[in-house]
Order: C-alpha cells, then sequence, then structure tokens
C-alpha cells in the first residue's frame, strides 16, 4: 500500500497521521503522537526561548543551540523509526507533509528574547522545521504546508470542496475511533495532500 505521512507538530511533540491507498480504499495506516524531546531532557528542550529568557547572552545562545540540535536528532531518530515500522507492513512511503508555521525573520537569538511574541513564534517554527529536515534527510518527499493555509490548500491540490474533505477526514476518524481531534484531523488532511494531491499554485515557491 502506498503511504502518506502527516505531521502536526506542537512543543516538544507531533501528531502523526498514516494514510495508505490501495486502489479505491483510503484507510489510516498509522496514528499516534510522538515526542520530540528527550525524556532525561528538561523543560528547555520544549521551550528553549523561554528557558534562555533572563540569561547572559553567551549562555542563552547555548540553550537554545542544543534544544534546536536535540529536536533534530530526535525527530530524525522518531521519523527513521515510523518509516521503519510502515515498511514492516509492508507499506510504501512516498511523502511526508509537515504542517508549517510563517516564515520568521532572521532574528539572532537576543532580538528574538527581547520581543516575548518572538519567542512563541521562534519555538512554533523549531519542531516543524526539524521535522521537516528530517523529512528530507529520510530521502522522502517533503510537502511542506503553510498551516494557516491547510483548507485552502488541500482544496486546490485535492480539487475538493471543503464540505467534501471534512467528510472524508471523519470518516478517517470513524474507522480508527478515538482520538481524533484537531490534531489528527490537521495531520490526516495533510497526508491526504501529500499522498494524493496536486501542487498547489498559490503555494509554489513557498
Amino acid at each position: 500500500m502506498k503511504v502518506a505521512f502527516g505531521l502536526k507538530a506542537h512543543s516538544g511533540w507531533t501528531a502523526l497521521v498514516a494514510v495508505g491507498s490501495a486502489g479505491d480504499e483510503i484507510r489510516v495506516v498509522d496514528r499516534r503522537r510522538i515526542e520530540l524531546v528527550d525524556a532525561k531532557d528538561p523543560a528547555w528542550a520544549r521551550q528553549p526561548y523561554h528557558a534562555a529568557h533572563g540569561l547572559d547572552p553567551e549562555d542563552a545562545r547555548d540553550v537554545v543551540r542544543r534544544a534546536v540540535g536535540s529536536a533534530r536528532r530526535v525527530a530524525g531518530r522518531e521519523l527513521r523509526a515510523a518509516l521503519s515500522r510502515s515498511r514492516k507492513e509492508h507499506h510504501e512511503v512516498v511523502a511526508c507533509a509537515v504542517l508549517v508555521a510563517e516564515p520568521m525573520p532572521d532574528w539572532s537569538t537576543e532580538q528574538i528574547l527581547a520581543v516575548h511574541f518572538r519567542m512563541h513564534k521562534a519555538e512554533g517554527v523549531l519542531f516543524p522545521d526539524a521535522l521537516a529536515r528530517a523529512v528530507t534527510a529520510c530521502g522522502l518527499r517533503l510537502v511542506a504546508i503553510p498551516e494557516k493555509r491547510l483548507g485552502a490548500h488541500a482544496e486546490e491540490s485535492l480539487a475538493t470542496p471543503a464540505s467534501a474533505l471534512a467528510e472524508r477526514v471523519a470518516t478517517l476518524g470513524r474507522s480508527v475511533g478515538a482520538p481524533w481531534g484537531k490534531d489528527q484531523k490537521s495531520a490526516a488532511l495533510a497526508a491526504l495532500v501529500a499522498l494524493q494531491g496536486r501542487p498547489a499554485s498559490r503555494d509554489a515557491g513557498r
């Protein structure tokens, strides 16, 4: 079965939904929460800019640098594990969609820590970026979808009205049961785009 992953990240973890197709059949083949912070790491790895706030500049940069390295390392490890699980089930993983935040200016750590909303923005970019890098490192086709445009992107890419897409995602949810909240729905829709969609012209070059 051909399979695509959809990933919806939060600070320190991501929802993964893997959707597969065989002929006319579409079904969820995997669904789980994946931690993106090692259990041994303290809270700084989940919200490194908040943890770095108030530290002297060198220590602040070190906290952020270690957190970024940790997120990228764990994301790569967990994505390889997800690929291994799918391949053991004889699935062919063809792509991975990552819901990404709006691009962030090229601020320094000091500039980010100077304004509180920038800290939240930077942490919102950190984990999706780590996942996107992991997808590329694993040799998968990356489908980066701006999270705020997921609905419009899916309509265009799948050439299907939003109402029909919502029903399709709801049907997938009923087939696997709870939990099937907003995170799972978003990840599943992103996976459908990666599996069956065509490039959305308005997002070309993003």
